[in-house]
């Protein structure tokens, strides 16, 4: 009989991680993610898997964000030989991403190894190596939307367009058990319908079992022309202050979008006179990917990118500065007024932006803007939540920036979208809610039940689903 159990994104966001075991396909890792916030040394040293890596037959990642790949290494380091199921464009990202998280968890290392040398204490050992995601990258079996793959000795899998980010997926995997055809559907992060780059989440209908997110269960976003009109209206206001924009922002997919706009308001005669800076090497990285696959996304109202003529790091925003370098980045701190940050990590809990924050949070003309969902227990939450005070570096420093959060450039459909995607099935699946906070997955079962008596399984960290 088949079965899942819940191993990450249980009544949380972050470290998405289900197992699938059947007589049909063996044990299949449905993403493999890292939890989001603190020191990667100390993320990784918490991670623990609650099975045996090299008994995994396969792994399916629905999308390249760390929150669903970011153990991957970790799990190649331990044993896991068989293939990774993702798309094309998602296999791309991966590059990119590991190689970067690997490149922040080396130098976090280092530093920890040092202070523990100071004190005479044992060095630690790495959870992974650059061998291992090199090994992450050759075992990845890259899939075109909609085409159908063998999987095990009687499963198939076959990825649908999630329209979250470029390249994420809905899986839909069909178990042949005792004669009789079993489906299951896990949603992955589920995109918006309103997305400028990209498709709406493709519509299924048949399953046994549906595995949906839901990170906005609990209430829906701003409409996106509102978002886009408040994102305009901060921005005059920081300019007139005579300030500086920080924007905290997720390298793949967020980055992508609000350079969309900002480009769309300096079109338009509505962006003053703010230089962008693109203060992160990943994300100028990822963008180029972004750019390589434009034929491929949605460009309704960006025609002049998808022919070719502009692109999202090309004419299309004239005030756009890469900032790759260490160097190039601290020269941003030198000026005074005018400058809008773009940098990572989109829930500050690393990266260029707390530099940023360091010289600038205090200082009462600056504005912070949220463009996206902040977890729990991250630095950006903390400062969502109205926190006065933070330490970085070690030491403290008062919050006296003008915060501001825009819910509408979200990646993730709101309660409305996950309801009405998930009402298109129409074989009475067993749904199961993931990767949300626990009140927020309570408001969308509710919804769920009081409008279309869907009674939602809402599970805990390690519990089973037999099916």
């Amino acid at each position: 009989m088949a079965s899942v159990r819940f191993l990450g994104a249980a009544q949380e966001v972050t470290g998405s991680c289900h197992l699938l075991s059947s007589p049909a396909v063996g044990k299949v890792l449905l993403d493999c993610g890292m939890h989001q916030g603190g020191d990667a040394v100390d993320r990784l040293r918490d991670e623990r898997f609650g099975f045996q890596p090299a008994e995994i037959d396969a792994v399916i990642l629905s999308h390249a964000h760390i929150d669903h790949s970011g153990l991957l290494p970790k799990l190649v380091s331990e044993g896991f030989r068989g293939p990774i199921y993702c798309t094309r464009a998602t296999a791309d990202l991966l590059q990119v991403m590991l190689n970067d998280a690997a490149g922040l968890y080396e130098r976090d290392l280092e530093r920890e190894n040092l202070r523990r040398a100071r004190r005479g204490a044992p060095e630690l050992q790495p959870a992974y190596t650059r061998a291992d995601v090199e090994r992450v990258f050759k075992q990845c079996a890259p899939q075109r939307y909609r085409e159908t793959v063998a999987l095990g000795e009687a499963g198939t899998l076959t990825l649908h367009d999630a329209g979250h980010i470029l390249g994420s997926a809905i899986v839909e995997l069909t178990l042949q058990e005792q004669g009789r055809e079993k489906r299951l559907v896990f949603s992955g992060d589920l995109g918006k319908k309103d997305s400028v780059l990209l498709f709406d989440p493709e519509v299924l209908t048949r399953a046994d079992v549906v595995m949906m997110e839901g990170t906005y269960g609990d209430r829906d976003h701003r409409t996106l022309g509102n978002t886009v009109e408040q994102f305009e209206q901060v921005l005059h206001e920081a300019w007139e202050r005579g300030g500086n924009v920080m924007i905290p922002s997720f390298a793949v997919g967020r980055t992508q979008e609000l350079l969309f706009y900002l480009g769309q308001l300096y079109q338009q005669g509505k962006l003053d006179n703010w230089e962008v800076f693109l203060d992160s090497p990943m994300a100028i990285e990822v963008t180029r990917l972004y750019d390589r696959w434009l034929s491929q996304l949605d460009c309704e109202g960006a025609k002049g990118l998808c022919s070719g003529d502009q692109t999202l790091l090309r004419d299309f925003l004239p005030r756009l500065r890469l900032t790759a370098s260490t160097d190039e980045s601290m020269m941003i701190n030198k000026i005074k007024r005018g400058a809008l940050i773009i940098a990572g990590s989109g829930m500050c809990t690393g990266g260029r932006i707390r530099h940023h924050f360091k010289q600038r949070i205090w200082d009462e003309r600056n504005t912070l803007i949220f463009v996206g969902y902040q977890a729990r227990n991250t630095l950006g939450r903390i400062l969502v939540d109205g926190v006065k005070r933070i330490k970085l570096f070690r030491e403290e420093y008062l919050v006296r920036a003008q915060i501001e959060t825009l819910g509408g450039f979200s990646a993730h459909a709101g309660q409305t979208g996950l309801v009405d995607w998930v009402s298109h099935f129409e074989t009475n699946p067993k749904v199961v809610l993931v990767h949300g906070e626990a009140d927020a997955l309570d408001a969308l079962a509710k919804r769920l039940w009081d409008e279309h008596q869907i009674e939602a399984m809402i599970p805990t960290q390690g519990q089973s689903l037999a099916f």
